[in-house]
């Protein structure tokens, strides 16, 4: 038996879908715990490509119990167009539970997503307008609703009913927005309750038995450490906690029943949205890894920000996450350069940094210092063992590993699922 935690370990976009799909071969269960359709994975299955945004990866494989945790906030318009979409390619989505805690995001949340962003101009966060954050807000605040709420009709119309006379007034009043209207919305959600209630399920107790019968279950995370809304860069930051120990919560077990924690960190760095980002590479680089990564968001299409590894975000991803094992992906698109870069500290104000600072006033001071390695010219798109990469390839990794502080167990260079280097046993 092995429960195993996978959580990014940089601004998120590292390669998740494609590590959560290997590792869900061996896993009896695979658990996504927080966040929304912010986030987004893509899987590659042979010729056959998939964007996923809630319904965890290990849908791909048949007979896999997938679950969406009491963490996560549900659009159920999207999680419906997500469980067509599959359908229509022939993949079974029987095995999805959805916990009854999960909370439910609405048009108010969305809309009042946009007008606050709008709001914001210059100060802006760089959210995908989802919806989420307001979500969250609504749960803290102790006002949400949930997806057991939204299956009981009486209930449902009662909390509906109080909660948009509250965003209607915000909207019109402060915003000065249109307001909502309550019977559209309430029969809409109604008709997509009809639709989820059968996936309806106390996840708790399913994920409890199964680690007491012995089965491997695998934690999905979404986004990334350095979004996450307490370890973060604050405020750039989602509203929910990327980091591992929210799988416990996300989730509902208990910390004792965690095995190990995977971090997945891509061969450089990436960063979509807003806020500092150290080693970001404005120039020919930055483009080439941007082009030949193809990095662009699975949930937003926006282009993602590119950069040089940072082993100081590698240390703290390490720390923060009490990280077993690193899987470093993406490998194959630093092919073609002829030197390659790691951050190893920070330099600010002339003194040098080693760990990650709080304030984002001093980390958009700080310079990174690198440490320059060769580059490599082979393709290696076609490894499947450490020893198939060219020798600089390996250095590299190496220093990954002593610069970060975590032994590296998965590495990745190509999308597709054989495109994978295996160094270490992930499950007991």
């Amino acid at each position: 038996m092995s429960t195993v935690v996978l959580i990014g370990a940089q601004w998120g976009d590292e390669g998740k879908g494609k590590v959560t799909d290997f590792l869900a071969e061996k896993a009896d269960l695979v658990v996504r715990y927080q966040g929304g359709n912010n986030a987004g994975h893509t899987v590659v299955v042979g010729d056959r490509e998939f964007k996923l945004h809630l319904i965890p990866s290990g849908i791909l494989y048949p007979g896999k119990i997938c679950i969406i945790g009491s963490g996560v906030v549900i659009d159920p318009e999207v999680l419906i167009k997500e469980l067509e979409s599959l359908q229509r390619r022939g993949i079974n989505t029987e095995n999805l539970r959805i916990s009854q805690r999960a909370h439910v995001i609405f048009p108010y949340h969305r809309l009042l997503d946009q007008v606050e962003e709008g709001r914001k101009g210059e100060n802006k966060i760089g959210t995908t307008c989802r919806g989420i954050g307001p979500a969250y807000m609504d749960k803290s605040a102790r006002v949400g609703i949930r997806m057991v709420d939204l299956v009981d009709r009486e209930v449902f119309a009662g909390l509906l009913e109080r909660n948009m006379e509250g965003k209607n007034h915000l909207l019109t009043k402060v915003y000065d927005s249109d307001a909502l209207d309550l019977n559209s919305v309430l029969g809409a959600y109604a008709s997509y309750a009809e639709t989820l209630k059968k996936y309806l399920a106390d996840v708790s107790i399913i994920i409890n038995d199964a680690t007491k019968q012995g089965k491997n279950v695998l934690f999905e995370g979404a986004q990334g450490t350095l979004l996450d809304l307490d370890h973060g860069t604050y405020p750039y930051v989602t509203s929910s906690h990327p980091t591992a120990g929210a799988a416990c919560l996300g989730a509902g077990i208990g910390p004792t029943r965690i095995d190990r924690v995977i971090g997945v960190a891509k061969a450089y760095t990436t960063r979509v949205g807003e806020g500092p980002f150290p080693t970001e590479l404005n120039d020919d680089v930055g483009t080439f890894i941007q082009n030949r990564g193809g990095e662009f968001g699975t949930t937003t299409g926006r282009p993602r920000r590119c950069g040089w590894f940072d082993g100081v975000v590698g240390r703290y991803a390490v720390r923060i996450n009490g990280l077993d094992y690193l899987a470093i992906t993406k490998l194959d698109v630093l092919s073609g350069l002829e030197k390659v870069k790691i951050c190893t500290s920070y330099r600010y104000r002339g003194e040098l940094m080693e760990e990650f600072p709080a304030s984002l006033r001093v980390l958009k001071e700080c310079v990174p210092v690198y440490e320059e390695l060769p580059g490599w010219q082979e393709d290696v798109s076609g490894a499947r063992s450490l020893e198939d990469l060219p020798s600089a390839a390996r250095k590299y990794l190496e220093r990954i590993e002593e610069i970060s502080g975590a032994p590296i167990a998965l590495v990745g260079v190509g999308s597709r699922r054989s495109q994978t280097i295996l160094t270490a046993s992930l499950y007991a």
